[in-house]
């Protein structure tokens, strides 16, 4: 997560406010790392500093919770195909009036780039700026209904649930060998991917053996290691977002399980029985 100490320091070494704005992921896609949002605002305030505080919610937004005026964000930006549950697609721009006093005094606003046609458009067209993306508005508004039937909490709760029964299965396998959550903190661990580090090359053997033997894709370790490094081998990632419940989670670890025998990476056992315990204490 950010160093809440380094960037106290900047800002305050930024006497001219020079810095427009701070802006970062709430949870990065790659690492599984979720910052704390909060913490961030009370930075700024504390320290006194004018930036606007943009949050990239792409990888979170329906699956950890995010609050933006409780949390005092001014900007934040999501895409339809995670906790929404849509088709990649469409992207989201929230602002709140400070953000938006500051877009009319910023010199880089461009017609693509500026909110306003699409808040308040002459033509209907400029919504979207061109044709409409029809279908994906359909698929939106059933993801929408989905979430409204279930309940945004219950929604939260159930995203909980699984994350932790998740990191309670790798947590045991990882008592014995190489295999260890690659966020140790569970403060800092995103309730949407976890991302798992094997210590070995065999992650991609472990990748290929539940892909190709039982239909089970799992996540490569984006942005881990450089590309063609042996260490990008050393981590994938298990997504746990949107449409998602227990049996299709737990056949999941059950699948990783026997693809970490098959392939020959060492663990302890009883790792789906710790996540299985997970559920069922919070049923």
């Amino acid at each position: 997560p950010i160093d809440l100490d380094r960037l106290t320091e900047r800002l305050v070494a930024d006497k001219g406010h020079d810095i427009k704005a701070l802006m970062t992921v709430q949870v990065d896609t790659s690492t599984s790392v979720r910052n704390d949002v909060t913490a961030l605002r009370r930075v700024l305030d504390e320290v006194g500093h004018p930036a606007l505080l943009m949050i990239d919610c792409i990888a979170c937004l329906g699956c950890d919770d995010f609050q933006m005026d409780a949390w005092g964000v001014d900007v934040m930006v999501t895409g339809c195909q995670k906790g929404l549950m849509t088709p990649p697609g469409m992207g989201f721009v929230f602002f709140n009036d400070k953000a938006d006093r500051a877009r009319d005094t910023a010199n880089c606003v461009t017609p693509y780039w500026d909110w306003r046609p699409r808040v308040d458009p002459e033509v209907f067209y400029l919504y979207f700026c061109g044709t409409a993306p029809t279908h994906h508005l359909y698929g939106l508004r059933t993801a929408l209904d989905m979430i409204a039937e279930e309940g945004l909490d219950n929604v939260l709760r159930r995203h909980s649930v699984l994350a932790r029964s998740v990191w309670a299965a790798f947590e045991r396998w990882g008592e014995v060998g190489p295999i260890e959550l690659n966020v140790r903190d569970a403060v800092s661990r995103s309730h949407a991917v976890t991302s798992v580090r094997v210590g070995s090359a065999k992650s991609t053997e472990l990748r290929d053996w539940v892909e190709q033997r039982t239909g089970l894709t799992l996540g490569i370790g984006l942005g881990m290691a450089p590309a063609g490094s042996p260490e990008w081998h050393h981590f994938f990632r298990v997504g746990h977002m949107g449409h998602v419940n227990a049996h299709m989670l737990l056949g999941t670890l059950a699948t990783i399980e026997a693809g970490l025998t098959a392939v020959g990476i060492e663990h302890a056992t009883g790792g789906v029985e710790a996540a299985a315990k997970i559920v069922a204490d919070e049923a």
